[in-house]
């Protein structure tokens, strides 16, 4: 069962977010924007650490399902290695989030579930703003044949473009990749 900082926890979710960022762990926030190919739409689940704006784990799938963001969030943990992850994630209330695999992903790697209450759209910023930059940055304008071209496409913004070379006035105009060997290393 999925249980939020809202609904019966004694730490107020500015004060998580702070004891979090105070300790230095990351703190990855999960997505899922979805593309049109000709074939039809293309999911993507992301995890992203909000310290260094990495994308630290990522899936496609042609469905949004449990599946797809568990398999995101297993990305996500094996790619960043950390053994304590503080994991206050906003996210749509879907089903595919309280799923008994994702929840004992979350467990298995420390992580902390919580959604946030309705309506509250600012503890998602960064996530939305990942979004934009996706949408405006690779996808506008793209037509995708298949959903491997879409697929393919994604990947080199991500893990070519993204990760590597996108500079971010927040790390001090470095990348995420950048800032992580230089900060966290």
């Amino acid at each position: 069962m999925c249980r939020g900082l809202d609904d019966g926890s004694r730490m107020s979710r500015e004060a998580h977010v702070r004891f979090c960022e105070g300790l230095g762990v990351q703190f990855p926030r999960p997505t899922h924007p979805y593309i049109a190919t000709d074939e039809g739409w293309l999911y993507l689940a992301v995890v992203l650490d909000l310290y260094s704006r990495l994308v630290v784990g990522w899936a496609m799938s042609e469905r949004m399902t449990a599946k797809l963001v568990w398999r995101c969030l297993a990305d996500g943990a094996v790619a960043s290695q950390a053994a304590a992850w503080c994991h206050r994630p906003l996210r749509p209330r879907g089903s595919q989030y309280c799923s008994g695999d994702y929840q004992r992903l979350l467990l298995e790697n420390d992580l902390v579930c919580s959604m946030s209450k309705k309506g509250d759209c600012y503890d998602n910023a960064a996530m939305e703003s990942w979004n934009h930059s996706l949408k405006v940055k690779a996808i506008h304008g793209e037509r995708f044949v298949t959903r491997q071209a879409g697929k393919d496409h994604v990947f080199e913004y991500v893990e070519v473009y993204y990760n590597r070379k996108r500079l971010h006035s927040r790390l001090g105009y470095l990348s995420p990749e950048a800032f992580e060997m230089q900060h966290v290393a």
